[in-house]
């Protein structure tokens, strides 16, 4: 089924120069990138999106990160998009995740793990909002 997932590329990806390479695993997944930018967040900006999380140890800390620098988001279209970026992403600690996965290859750390997608239609709906209006996205 075709659907649209939101992508980030972290702080700690934008900052080590692996734009480039992200994209590139992307072009090779099919999957179409039909908006994108360079965004930086404020701290409170970060608290917005990572409002679901507001109350967990690791809140305040991630918040801080997302707001450390620039990031670059995107959104990604294509038949089960969603599933398909996660793979590729790799597990959210990078020491979990499979070999030839994103955050395997380029993770430090398991907050600084380079990019982030969305978990499912609901949340890539309220993502992708949260970042782009209509106008910024091909393909309407």
């Amino acid at each position: 089924m075709k659907e649209r997932t939101l992508s980030i590329i972290k702080p700690d990806g934008v900052s080590r120069n692996l734009i480039g390479e992200v994209i590139r695993r992307i072009d090779g997944q099919a999957i179409k990138i039909v908006a994108m930018k360079m965004i930086l967040m404020t701290k409170q900006q970060a608290k917005g999106f990572y409002a679901v999380h507001e109350g967990k140890p690791f809140f305040e800390s991630v918040t801080d990160f997302m707001s450390s620098g620039p990031c670059v988001v995107m959104i990604l279209e294509g038949e089960d998009a969603i599933k398909r970026y996660r793979k590729l992403m790799g597990a959210t600690n990078y020491k979990d995740a499979e070999e030839g996965t994103i955050r395997r290859e380029f993770a430090k750390d398991i907050e600084k793990n380079i990019v982030h997608g969305s978990d499912s239609r609901e949340t890539a709906e309220f993502e992708i909002g949260y970042f782009f209006n209509k106008l910024e996205i091909t393909g309407n």
